[in-house]
């Protein structure tokens, strides 16, 4: 009997998990992951807003597993021997593989800025932003980073704490870049509405307690700063033997199978697709979960993997603190309440496919 290890609970296992659950292969499957409860990026701006408590926002592994015959491990991948085919886990134990999928997600890129590690606080893991969130009501909030996550964290946290100065920090000239002008200018026009200021062209040199020093001599007023600064691979994977990009993710072709292991698959933010790179988004690690479990059950049963060709544009819907959202794909930019309601009902959407109970909660605002 093949052992197969799901390593990691990221949004595409959740499809092998349920094609699974419909029909049970013939081999000894496990999951290894940290947290029974794995959270859905889409809804955590909304969670950071107040709009869902964090069991909404979260999908509950056990079930899952259970009704897919795969045996539950919590714990953390700490390196992988790729030649023996061997997982690491920071408990102490080890786990072996005939065949393995990696969806573990990314890391935060924490900026080598001083006062970072003392003072500043990154998005992922989520838990530890809401834990602070929690225990602190701050007067002057800056979020470093332009991207779509920055985005939305900032207008979430401006919601959280109408009362604070929200300030959106960015390195290039405008937040969003290279994602098309008119959803810049929509986002623009909403960070102007909501009296959010926005700083661009902007390095920052020090964090401090109460403020953040840039390089042109000029502070900017934070007491809370929040680093939304980009994706990181896992450090540890540069010494699995696995083929890895410039940045230190997987490399995968077509398949979703690693380009110098057939044994090995990878999707979501930890694998790059080495022919057409898509952004690490939540996007496209929800639509690599169906032909990810199409191909790890080819290979089961002795057949060749498809290739899957990722769509080269993606909805975006981004939400904007309050119930308002704006959606973006090519060159159309729509926005409105209704957009948030939209949004709101293709997220939960999801996390009810995968999990009915995570809905159960009342929501917290």
């Amino acid at each position: 009997m093949k052992r197969l290890v799901l390593l990691g609970g990221g949004h595409a296992h959740l499809f092998v998990l349920e094609a699974f659950a419909r029909q049970r292969p013939d081999a000894d499957i496990r999951l290894i992951t940290p947290d029974a409860l794995t959270p859905y990026s889409g809804m955590l701006p909304g969670v950071l807003a107040g709009h869902y408590t964090s069991r909404q926002a979260c999908i509950d592994l056990r079930p899952l597993a259970a009704r897919a015959g795969c045996h539950l491990t919590l714990d953390r991948a700490i390196g992988i021997d790729s030649a023996r085919r061997r997982i690491r886990l920071a408990g102490g134990g080890a786990v072996n593989y005939d065949l393995l999928s990696i969806d573990i997600g990314s890391t935060p890129q924490r900026p080598d800025i001083p006062g970072a590690d003392e003072h500043a606080h990154p998005v992922k893991p989520i838990a530890d932003l809401l834990a602070r969130c929690a225990v602190v009501t701050p007067r002057a909030v800056s979020v470093l980073g332009g991207g779509a996550a920055g985005v939305e964290v900032t207008m979430a946290l401006h919601h959280r704490w109408p009362a604070a100065r929200c300030t959106l920090v960015e390195r290039g000239t405008t937040p969003l870049g290279g994602l098309g002008v008119r959803l810049q200018r929509s986002v623009g026009a909403e960070f102007a509405h909501q009296r959010i200021d926005v700083v661009t062209g902007a390095e920052v040199t020090r964090i401090d307690a109460d403020t953040l020093q840039l390089a042109d001599g000029r502070t900017i007023a934070s007491d809370f700063t929040v680093l939304a600064t980009g994706a990181a691979a896992p450090a540890w994977l540069r010494n699995s033997g696995l083929a890895l990009d410039a940045r230190g993710f997987i490399e995968v072709g077509a398949t979703l199978q690693s380009t110098s292991h057939a044994e090995v698959f990878a999707a979501g933010d930890v694998a790059t697709l080495t022919a057409s790179p898509r952004p690490k988004s939540g996007v496209y690690a929800v639509r690599a979960g169906p032909p990810l479990a199409a191909n790890i059950a080819r290979m089961m049963a002795g057949q060749p993997p498809l290739d899957w060709h990722a769509q080269r544009h993606a909805l975006m819907l981004l939400a904007c603190g309050r119930r308002h959202a704006i959606a973006a794909r090519g060159g159309w930019v729509l926005k409105g309440d209704w957009v948030w309601r939209w949004k709101d009902a293709i997220d939960r959407g999801f996390v009810r496919r995968f999990d009915p109970q995570a809905d159960s909660e009342t929501a917290a605002g």
